[in-house]
């Protein structure tokens, strides 16, 4: 089954970094769009960072812009997401997803999520 498996959540202050893992298992995920999304208790999932394809720019909410970087390796077949200057708001299941050409970075089109990992950041 086409399922990407999230690492790498965790406690931190704010200020500090985090860098989630994502990655595939018996496919490879050069072929495929990714995103990262997020939910916070009581909120809808939201987008993160999305990667279409290598060969085009990565799409970030402005939230996040200038403090988290979705970067692929496609020699690990892995994506991670580096997250810089974390805040309080940051706080929220992290997942992982994968789908076939997406345009843009919204949550129902992506076809294939992960299982989620938990970030806290809390002083």
């Amino acid at each position: 089954q086409l399922q990407p498996v999230e690492s790498g959540g965790g406690l931190v202050q704010p200020e500090g970094s985090l860098r989630l893992s994502c990655a595939a298992s018996g496919f490879t995920l050069e072929g495929f769009s990714v995103g990262w999304f997020r939910q916070a208790p009581g909120k809808e999932r939201e987008a993160v960072s999305c990667s279409p394809t290598s060969r085009i720019a990565p799409i970030y909410t402005d939230s996040v812009k200038g403090r988290f970087t979705i970067i692929r390796d496609n020699a690990n077949n892995t994506v991670y997401l580096q997250m810089n200057s974390l805040k309080i708001e940051d706080t929220a299941i992290y997942y992982c997803a994968v789908s076939p050409w997406v345009r843009g970075c919204a949550p129902r089109d992506y076809d294939y999520w992960g299982q989620g990992t938990q970030v806290t950041v809390s002083p």
